[in-house]
């Protein structure tokens, strides 16, 4: 971690856990991808983690409506730095002539050496639309879909990849049919998040599903995800799994230097990174000065740096009034007024900064378009509203 004090040198371990993850022409030496998030994973917390580690660094999901249409904020998100590489992008969309159409503006303008599809999204402003986490239940739909992408991809030779959920609620599971057909299609690996969409972020990730997915799929590698707050969990997960490497999401969050860990770990080594008050401070503020850098707007940039103060200080002493203060902040002064008030010389405090980030929340029942369990396929109803279930912005 470039921000804080250099760890010391790894001490040898049993030698490398998993081999390079493969995804296509792609080769990721540590096995580790971060999963994109809306609203964190911009180019400013990606270059963080991958200051950080290794491993495969994902933009947040955009739409391919908003792709295709060449929205502004469409480009922000798909901007990657010079030495950005691979550079990652993630697509969602629900109608396969819009994604295909999206995959291949992405591939032919040069613009991403890498796509995954995203069908694991749970917020009901996307599947309320039939999209994300509910859309492999129509299987004749999902095929299509991931048809296109591959199709659209493979002259330019850019790997296509899929991650999605278990399915909708437990009596409406879809992943191993969908891994089936993903890997049938020619997608270059699949990730699975051991939740459903009933589940949001509830409960504890399903981890034998997983294992059940890699037993089915394999002629691609298989990712897991879902509940990795530690290199020790990631571990566990290929242990308990047998998967090929695993996806991080929200262990991260205020954590970038958590894929120093991994790294080291998957490199056999029990080196971690265990930073005091005052190198964590070092890091929100490098965090902030890449915010400006990617925003050129050190208001909106601050602004956006906000939710990002909670995950950092999890564990540190730091007090209500402070931490509501930092939550606040509104320029570059300002935050340096903030982080100079706290105690900077606390040490790493241990458990209290360990585990889950942020809120799981309880199981939602997941709002679906009316009449969408009635069939696995897709009715001509359906069909023809494709064209406006589309969103034109991005998240989620």
């Amino acid at each position: 971690m470039t921000t804080t004090t250099p760890a010391a040198p790894a001490r040898p371990g049993a030698g490398a856990v998993l081999p390079p993850l493969r995804i296509g022409p792609i080769t990721v030496d540590t096995p580790v991808v971060l999963a994109p998030m809306a609203g964190v994973t911009n180019a400013a917390f990606r270059r963080l983690c991958r200051e950080s580690g290794a491993g495969l660094y994902v933009a947040e999901m955009l739409t391919s409506r908003a792709l295709v249409e060449r929205s502004p904020e469409s480009f922000r998100i798909i901007s990657f730095a010079p030495d950005e590489v691979p550079r990652s992008v993630q697509v969602y969309g629900v109608d396969p002539a819009t994604v295909g159409a999206a995959v291949r503006m992405l591939v032919e303008e040069d613009l991403a050496d890498h796509v995954d599809l995203n069908f694991g999204c749970p917020v009901p402003k996307v599947t309320r639309r039939g999209g994300g986490a509910v859309l492999p239940w129509k299987r004749d739909l999902f095929s299509a879909i991931v048809h296109a992408a591959v199709d659209a991809a493979r002259p330019s030779g850019v790997p296509v990849t899929v991650k999605m959920r278990k399915g909708i609620d437990e009596e409406h599971l879809t992943y191993v049919e969908a891994g089936l057909t993903a890997q049938d299609a020619g997608v270059a690996a699949v990730a699975l998040h051991g939740r459903t969409a009933a589940d949001y972020y509830s409960g504890t990730a399903d981890w034998d599903a997983i294992a059940t997915l890699k037993e089915a799929v394999t002629d691609i590698p298989v990712l897991g995800n879902g509940d990795i707050w530690s290199a020790e969990d990631a571990l566990a997960m290929v242990a308990h799994t047998g998967c090929d490497g695993v996806v991080v999401g929200r262990g991260c969050q205020g954590r970038p230097w958590l894929f120093a860990d991994l790294a080291a770990a998957f490199a056999g080594s029990d080196v971690r990174i265990r930073p005091g008050l005052g190198e964590v401070a070092q890091v929100v503020r490098r965090h902030a000065e890449l915010m400006v850098e990617h925003f050129g707007d050190e208001s909106k940039a601050l602004r956006e740096m906000r939710k990002h103060m909670a995950w950092y200080l999890k564990g540190y002493v730091v007090g209500g009034e402070a931490r509501a203060a930092l939550g606040l902040v509104s320029s570059m002064a300002d935050l340096d007024d903030r982080l100079a008030a706290l105690d900077l010389t606390q040490p790493y405090p241990g458990e209290a900064a360990e585990g889950q980030r942020g809120r799981a929340g309880s199981p939602k029942r997941p709002i679906l378009p009316y009449g969408w369990l009635d069939s696995r396929e897709l009715s001509e109803e359906f069909r023809r509203d494709l064209h406006e279930a589309e969103l034109s912005v991005s998240g989620g």
